[in-house]
C-alpha cells in the first residue's frame, strides 16, 4: 500500500492521541510481539508502537515489523513509530483517507 505524504500527515494528526499498543523490549521482534502487532492492527488499523532499542536499531525494528505486518511506516517520533494497515473491506475501514 503506497500513502501520498498528505494521507501520511493526516493519519500523524489522528495517531497523535493514540496511546502505544504494541511495546518492544529488549528481546527485539519475538513471535509474541509479532502476534500482538498483527492482532492490533487487524482491530485498529493505526497503532502506535514503543520501542526499547537505540536509535539505529528502533529504526531498522520498526521498518521491519511494518514489512512483516504488511503495514505502512507513517513515521517515527523519538521511541514511538505510527503504523497503518487498512482493513480489507471498505465498509469496515475506521480511517477515510482524503
Amino acid at each position: 500500500m503506497e500513502l501520498s505524504t498528505k494521507q501520511k500527515r493526516w493519519l500523524k494528526g489522528q495517531a497523535h492521541s493514540l496511546d502505544p499498543l504494541v511495546r518492544v523490549g529488549k528481546a527485539g521482534l519475538a513471535p509474541g510481539v509479532l502476534e500482538q502487532a498483527e492482532e492490533v492492527l487487524a482491530r485498529h488499523e493505526l497503532v502506535k508502537a514503543r520501542f526499547v532499542a537505540d536509535r539505529d536499531e528502533r529504526k531498522a525494528q520498526a521498518a521491519e515489523l511494518a514489512a512483516v505486518t504488511g503495514a505502512v511506516l507513517i513515521g517515527t517520533i523519538g521511541r514511538v513509530a505510527i503504523l497503518y494497515r487498512a482493513k480489507v473491506d471498505p465498509d469496515e475501514r475506521r480511517y477515510k483517507l482524503p
